[in-house]
């Protein structure tokens, strides 16, 4: 349903470029993008399900990751991919509120889940005799549902905050998406008031989970340093590196994406921020986490070797 002081019931999304030249090639780039998006991520998912070597913290988070990361994607993509082949892309308000209330839960819930992630860290490499006792299932059980928790609590702010804007009969929507910005250009009333609630809310989302970050992983380069053996911070170093890619992926775009006003970020560049963050990080994380971690690559290798086998 339209919001009740709005008289817009659809929204009519304008997609990612209007050269008629460029749809089609356009369409199956991104296709292919989502077919190793949900190969990559649903394959991590079963290789971490079927084996108990790999049912860790460090893998449990892992799990989740790429949980986040597919459902993400297709929160976006497949909308996306019509906008290539229809002449218009048309959805509902209430379609677009949804798709927007899920887009938010699942990148406030992947930034905590990154924080989550390098707190782990922090564990193996500082103090790795308590490690198991530290990070017990309970524990990681209990950081997952504050990840969910701020995740859910963040979409139910973003959403609202945008179901209560007025579009009076502006309905095209310069994105692939209902993304926050866009929508804040639609409005026909003022959005100070909204904007600000945006970077309230965005800052929480990606600054708690930064500070987290930072603070970890200054304790972490710190107790490497008092590694004596080369040996010893090669082998520390390579078990965050992989997190420390995924974490600047994701929020160099995102933080690019939102924590600037809209008069200074045009929505142009906003479109490709939003693709990086939206498409190209959910593709690329288990690519990393699978290219190097020893411990997964073994794992598919016994996975492979048992399936061939039987």
């Amino acid at each position: 349903m339209a919001a009740q002081n709005s008289s817009v019931t659809e929204f009519i999304l304008l997609g990612l470029t209007d050269q008629p030249g460029l749809q089609i090639p356009l369409f199956f780039l991104f296709s292919s993008f989502y077919m190793v998006t949900v190969v990559g991520n649903l394959g991590l998912v079963t290789l971490i399900g079927l084996n108990s070597n790999l049912h860790i913290p460090m893998y449990f988070f892992l799990f989740n990751l790429s949980l986040i990361d597919f459902c993400y994607s297709t929160t976006i993509i497949p909308k996306m991919l019509k906008s290539f082949v229809s002449k218009q892309n048309i959805i509902m308000h209430a379609g677009c509120m949804t798709q927007l209330f899920f887009l938010c839960f699942f990148v406030i819930s992947e930034s905590f889940l990154l924080s989550a992630m390098a707190y782990d860290r922090y564990v193996a490499i500082c103090k790795p005799l308590v490690y198991t006792v530290t990070l017990s299932l309970q524990v990681c059980l209990l950081l997952l549902l504050g990840v969910y928790v701020m995740g859910f609590s963040g979409a139910l702010a973003h959403t609202g905050n945008i179901a209560g804007l007025t579009f009076c009969a502006k309905n095209l929507i310069n994105h692939f998406m209902c993304d926050i910005l866009p929508l804040l250009e639609l409005s026909c009333n003022s959005t100070y008031v909204n904007e600000l609630v945006v970077f309230v809310v965005v800052s929480i989302g990606i600054g708690m989970p930064i500070v987290t970050i930072f603070i970890s992983y200054a304790l972490i380069f710190s107790s490497i340093l008092h590694i004596h053996s080369t040996e010893g911070k090669s082998k520390a170093f390579s078990t965050c590196g992989s997190h420390v890619m995924v974490v600047s992926l994701f929020y160099g775009s995102s933080a690019f994406m939102y924590l600037k006003p809209p008069s200074i970020l045009p929505l142009e560049k906003g479109k490709v921020s939003s693709l990086f963050y939206t498409i190209v990080v959910p593709m690329l994380n288990p690519l990393i986490y699978s290219l190097r971690n020893k411990d997964v690559k073994v794992a598919l290798k016994k996975t492979l070797g048992r399936e061939i086998f039987s």
